[in-house]
């Protein structure tokens, strides 16, 4: 048997044995691993493997990189936690075995978020929210328009964990979604601040509903001034909604100095709105979400973030144009810790 072998005298008869006419226990105590110093140098070696490739993937915008080592021993290792890629799941697999060739690892609980084939959702309420935390007191990343399509990586409660086509992450309330049936394309923005539906090809007192500025619709039918729109998804209802509020996607993307022309014009029809931390509508921006708005409304695609954009564009030297975008920053600490801010130059 491992261990020491202690004998203590007991006076209660559980402890009694007859041994030499004394009473006695037979105490077992279990002697430390012999691996004890090594096993903590392996765990130490994974877990510097691990914080290496965690700070490579550390934007928690576009990337999950939550790994843990539960064991860890010359011969073997067991991981948990979460990535979002298998390819993630390789690479940390790859650098372990170049460090520990032999070692025997176990990836049972190392859970893979980015699904094959994926589980897409649409949003089918007019505008909800993403969120860095599964509730709607976190603080909100940005929002997504009816129609958006988001890739489901987890769920909680009655939130899923989503990653949008450009891959940036968050928390969504799963309500607004539903399953994703590979609706038809959208064949035009709404272009206005906000659009109301009527249930007939006139204008009346109570609207079936409203659709929010950059929000792509399915145009089923035109008659005169009006123009009948489908929104995705069952929540919200078909109607109608007047031609000049809607802008043809088949257009985009236009000309260079056709779309700063009307970058502009979208960003002055904007103007008064007030500021929201993540908004990027009518009923409330920050300064990326505006800039991110008005090239979509013209077919350009821009990251969600002021630093992302910063990173997508590429310096101008004067005379600026219409629709060039500014960024702002402090001088403390730049660049390691630059928080800009985004202007559009208007004239």
């Amino acid at each position: 048997m491992d261990g020491k072998r202690l004998r203590a005298n007991l006076g209660d008869e559980k402890g009694k044995q007859d041994y030499a006419g004394r009473s006695h226990v037979v105490v077992t105590i279990p002697r430390e691993p012999l691996c004890t110093y090594d096993c903590r140098s392996v765990k130490s070696t994974i877990e510097s493997i691990i914080a290496s490739i965690a700070s490579r993937n550390a934007d928690r915008r576009h990337h999950v990189f939550k790994v843990q080592v539960d064991s860890a021993t010359e011969s073997s290792v067991t991981l948990a936690g979460k990535v979002l890629t298998q390819a993630d799941k390789d690479l940390l697999r790859r650098e372990i075995l170049a460090q520990m060739p032999d070692a025997r690892i176990d990836e049972a609980n190392l859970k893979v978020l980015r699904k094959s084939p994926p589980d897409l959702r649409t949003v089918a309420t007019n505008l909800t929210d993403l969120h860095v935390e599964p509730s709607f007191l976190s603080e909100m990343l940005t929002q997504v328009l009816n129609g958006v399509t988001l890739e489901v990586l987890e769920e909680q409660d009655k939130w899923c964990f989503v990653r949008q086509t450009d891959g940036y992450m968050g928390w969504v309330y799963r309500e607004y979604l539903e399953p994703h049936r590979g609706e038809q394309r959208p064949s035009h923005w709404i272009a206005a601040e906000s659009v109301r539906l009527f249930a007939e090809p006139q204008e009346t007192e109570h609207p079936l509903s409203r659709l929010l500025i950059g929000t792509g619709v399915i145009v089923t039918e035109m008659r005169g001034q009006f123009a009948k729109v489908q929104p995705a998804g069952t929540l919200l209802p078909a109607g109608w909604a007047k031609t000049s509020d809607l802008r043809a996607i088949a257009s985009s993307p236009l000309p260079l100095d056709a779309a700063r022309a009307q970058m502009v014009a979208d960003a002055r029809r904007l103007s008064g709105i007030y500021y929201l931390w993540g908004g990027n509508t009518s009923w409330g921006t920050d300064c990326s979400g505006l800039a991110q708005l008005v090239h979509r409304l013209v077919g350009y695609v821009l990251p969600r973030d002021c630093d992302l954009q910063f990173a997508a564009s590429r310096e101008v030297s004067p005379p600026y144009h219409p629709g060039d975008l500014f960024f702002f920053h402090s001088e403390t600490n730049f660049p390691a810790q630059w928080d800009p801010k985004l202007g559009i130059h208007v004239t």
